[in-house]
């Protein structure tokens, strides 16, 4: 393996859950290929075509040309346009096709990650064309398939890998995030801090602290006196801050202390994918 160090928990997190995803499709009786998911506007078949076209694209294939319908409500931005375009195309495939091409793409990823010699900060192809470090390739591929396995875990009634390899990736990259959301998208207090405790397969204390600037710094100390406090479990961490339910579904599951206003707020633009 001549995996560099720094990318290789990515490329384990990713193994992880791409064969609990391929475990999950190969199960799947044909009813279940079209549940809806968390995902919005997106089925289970939708989430596997994701995934699948996201690997092919970091494999280098080129991407299909393909005209998107018009009536599709969920998308609305580029970004959205473009992850729609390897779905769609794969909308009238068969589950037999599906399983396939999966299992290949997989095979094929593999290969790839067995052959990886370049350095993390090698500049390659990112969504929408934008050229992003390998290191954040590697990263943000993990991300997204460990959530959208859990995407497939709850549309399917099968929980699990909570605590995974990929939880641990998605933790750090919705972490990074927080700052944004309680600075900059609240409108937090100059001066203030806010806390955040996480319980469950996952457990985190972090501050969000506002500088006399306005803006926002993530400390792994508890802050004396914080302006807000919010306590939640993980698994309601992620499906909020990957914009899968609103705070007013899992409002019983969050508990608020302090600056009543200021935590709503917060709740409201917790959501940090596009």
């Amino acid at each position: 393996m001549s995996l560099h160090p720094t990318l290789q928990p990515y490329a384990d997190a990713w193994t992880h859950s791409i064969e609990a995803i391929s475990e999950m499709a190969q199960s799947l009786v044909e009813g279940e290929w079209n549940r809806r998911t968390p995902c919005p506007g997106w089925s289970v078949r939708d989430i596997v075509s994701h995934v699948i076209g996201m690997d092919c694209e970091m494999l280098g294939d080129p991407r299909p040309i393909h005209a998107l319908p018009r009536d599709l409500f969920h998308v609305a931005t580029d970004h959205q346009r473009y992850m729609e375009m390897q779905v769609d195309v794969r909308r009238h495939h068969t589950a037999p096709e599906m399983t396939a091409e999966l299992e290949y793409t997989v095979i094929r990823r593999n290969r790839q990650l067995r052959g990886e010699s370049r350095d993390p900060a090698t500049l390659v192809r990112g969504p929408l064309g934008k050229e992003i470090t390998l290191e954040q390739s590697y990263r943000m591929r993990a991300f997204d398939v460990w959530v959208h396995e859990q995407d497939l875990r709850t549309a399917l009634g099968r929980p699990g890998s909570l605590d995974s390899p990929g939880a641990y990736v998605t933790r750090d990259v919705l972490l990074e995030a927080l700052p944004k959301v309680v600075a900059h998208d609240a409108g937090a207090p100059r001066s203030s801090a806010i806390v955040f405790d996480v319980h469950g397969p996952v457990e985190f204390l972090r501050t969000v602290r506002v500088d006399i600037q306005g803006r926002g710094t993530l400390e792994a100390v508890p802050a004396l006196g914080p302006a807000a406090t919010l306590t939640l479990d993980w698994e309601t961490y992620v499906r909020l801050a990957c914009g899968r339910v609103s705070p007013e579904a899992v409002a019983d599951r969050v508990k608020t202390e302090g600056d009543q206003e200021l935590a709503a707020a917060i709740l409201r633009n917790f959501a940090v994918t596009p």
